[in-house]
């Protein structure tokens, strides 16, 4: 994943944290607009996601968080 999704996604994450708590989920849709304007950055996280990580559909804020951090 290049810097700027990784970027939207700690960002994203944590609004959602502040907002809702440590509770809150969300899916890999939360990181994008309703519109369809970058589909390669879409399936480039889909696939990080549901193939690589074989997440669920909503998965803990925290966890992606974290593993969005680990990443290189």
């Amino acid at each position: 994943m290049n810097k700027e999704i990784k970027s939207k996604i700690i960002e994203v994450c944590d609004a959602k944290i502040v907002a809702k708590g440590e509770n809150v989920g969300l899916s890999f849709y939360a990181f994008f607009k309703n519109k369809n304007d970058n589909p390669e950055l879409l399936m480039e996280v889909a696939q990080w996601w549901i193939l690589e990580h074989q997440l669920d559909h909503f998965e803990k804020a925290v966890k992606i968080k974290e593993m969005v951090e680990s990443l290189n």
